[in-house]
């Protein structure tokens, strides 16, 4: 199954509850840092955080119209605007790219696939857009609403931040923002679309489907 069966098998971390923000970036830091210099091994951390707004490095200070409602934080990855919050899966993933061809579109894409086959397992058709960064869903009549968003940055060829799919979140709390510089779209979950699902049933095709579209094992750590 695995091409890879030489690779050491990339750690799997669900943690409970919400994560605050600094907390999970500060992670991330020492991490990337740790993979970098071989002591620690890859590392996909699901989590959620608390309503807030993160900003990328592409961020319009006109596109953050409500910076009052949550806190608001520099994430110092690619992309604009971005909210996160409860029922929302965000997947940290902090993986040595030199494994997968030192290829950073090429990684982008396989975030991508990721989600298009998770969201697929519950009956939901979710495509690329030329232009637009993430996973969206045509919901008739020229309609599109963003699913899935991806921000990543890689620091020496090691990857941090990843990915975060709409489960069932508050989808009012995406009006502080205009999600990724996009005003004309909006955005969906699962539960909007009819879906009736867990964050533990998610995370479950989510390991299946990394672990096919990236050709890596992974291993439970607490």
């Amino acid at each position: 199954m695995f091409g890879n069966k030489k690779l050491p098998e990339v750690e799997w971390r669900v943690s409970k509850g919400l994560i605050e923000y600094g907390d999970a970036h500060s992670f991330m830091e020492r991490r990337v840092g740790e993979i970098r210099a071989g002591t620690a091994p890859e590392i996909v951390w699901l989590l959620q955080h608390p309503p807030l707004y993160t900003a990328g490095t592409s961020a319009s200070p006109a596109d953050l119209l409500d910076g009052d409602r949550f806190p608001v934080f520099e994430a110092g990855r690619g992309g604009q605007y971005t909210y996160h919050g409860p029922g929302q899966r965000v997947a940290y993933v902090m993986l040595d790219l030199k494994h997968h061809g030192s290829d950073v579109r090429a990684y982008v894409q396989k975030l991508e696939e990721v989600m298009i086959r998770t969201i697929a397992t519950f009956g939901i058709i979710g495509e690329r857009r030329d232009g637009r960064v993430g996973i969206w869903v045509d919901r008739g009549n020229g309609r599109e609403d963003k699913i899935g968003a991806i921000g990543v940055r890689v620091r020496k060829w090691v990857s941090f931040h990843g990915l975060a799919l709409n489960v069932e979140p508050d989808l009012s709390h995406f009006a502080g923002i205009v999600p990724c510089g996009i005003s004309e779209h909006g955005v969906t979950s699962l539960k909007d679309l009819g879906i009736e699902t867990t964050l533990d049933e998610v995370d479950d095709v989510l390991r299946r489907t990394f672990e096919t579209v990236f050709d890596r094992r992974t291993r439970d750590i607490a």
